[in-house]
């Protein structure tokens, strides 16, 4: 009887995920990698037997790199979201406080109206008439005329006023009624994609621990922190974003305990007194471009085409950034990934 060797199936690579949502990610590699860590794989041929190598610190951290650079775009869009949502809070506040007093003025005005049209109505205008036909000379009736009419002409303001202040009421009430429905659907759709977000970062926290365990990955200073003081605002930025150094990575976070990229340049330069928004790309965007050649401690390193990362120039080469899920804020190699541009706030 012939004797057939086991045929060993082809495994087919998932799909990978859209960037317009949190991504799915390929996880043929990563599991083929988790699964190595674990025990060395033995295939049988023919009586021959062949291991399957482990694979090194560096292949994992390679996959880490590929996951979390489809996963921080995300986070940095949410980043401008959450700081959109905040803007649009404090517009809705401000048309709250504004229809109060409005409202008190349509309610005046319809007063006002309300007594002129009960006066009339009790015949207090024919008594003025009557009065001014027994005025002792023509030249008081004519101002007592005009002073019928001026009171007439009032009459009409009045009118006209609660009018458009009812329109402008009702104006103002129809946007913010918009403004509160976008708003409570923003943070509905935000609040379901940190779910996701925070499952993603888990899973990568789970693989990188088992490349490293509860160290690795390198010094969090392997160089002076800054290299030089450039002086005035950036000085203090500097200073500030190398002390930062060992916080751990949070998305989303400004500090003082946690921090993501853009939360981090973004307080290392509020303690300098210049604002800047929570997002790599926006931060950007009001930022002064400068070469390479003209970089000092305190300017802005952009990293990628779609600008999703971004850390804090230091000197000497290095830059202090808050890398991703799982890892405290720590100096790189300014080249360490693709650099975009540069920006100097301020």
């Amino acid at each position: 009887m012939a004797h057939h060797a086991p045929r060993r199936e082809s495994q087919r690579p998932g799909m990978p995920g859209r960037l317009d949502a949190v991504p799915r990610f390929r996880w043929y590699r990563s599991s083929t990698a988790l699964a190595a860590l674990a025990a060395t794989a033995v295939i049988l041929t023919g009586g021959a037997t062949a291991a399957q190598a482990d694979p090194t610190v560096a292949d994992i951290e390679r996959q880490i790199d590929e996951d979390w650079n489809r996963l921080e775009p995300v986070i940095e869009r949410h980043n401008a979201t959450r700081q959109d949502l905040a803007a649009n809070r404090r517009k809705a506040d401000a048309l709250t406080a504004r229809i109060a007093p409005l409202q008190t003025q349509v309610d005046e005005a319809m007063d006002r109206v309300g007594a002129l049209a009960a006066r009339a109505y009790r015949g207090e205008q024919m008594r003025v008439v009557n009065t001014l036909l027994g005025s002792r000379s023509p030249s008081e009736v004519v101002e007592q005329l005009g002073v019928l009419d001026r009171y007439a002409h009032y009459q009409q303001q009045d009118v006209r006023h609660a009018s458009e202040l009812r329109d402008e009421l009702t104006a103002v009430r129809a946007g913010l009624d918009r403004t509160i429905s976008e708003l409570a659907r923003s943070e509905a759709d935000l609040a379901e994609k940190r779910r996701r977000i925070d499952a993603e970062i888990d899973r990568l926290q789970r693989l990188r621990l088992r490349a490293y365990g509860k160290g690795g990955g390198g010094p969090l200073r392997p160089a002076p922190c800054p290299a030089g003081y450039p002086g005035g605002p950036a000085a203090e930025a500097v200073t500030f974003a190398c002390a930062q150094i060992g916080k751990p990575y949070a998305w989303g976070a400004e500090g003082p305990n946690a921090y993501d990229c853009s939360g981090l340049t973004l307080a290392a330069w509020a303690r300098a007194g210049v604002a800047l928004p929570h997002n790599a790309a926006r931060q950007r965007q009001v930022t002064a471009s400068v070469g390479r050649g003209s970089l000092r401690p305190g300017d802005l390193v952009f990293y990628y085409r779609d600008l999703h990362h971004v850390g804090m120039y230091v000197g000497g080469g290095w830059v202090v950034h808050a890398s991703r899920a799982g890892q405290p804020v720590k100096m790189k190699k300014l080249d360490s990934s693709p650099v975009h541009s540069f920006g100097r706030p301020g």
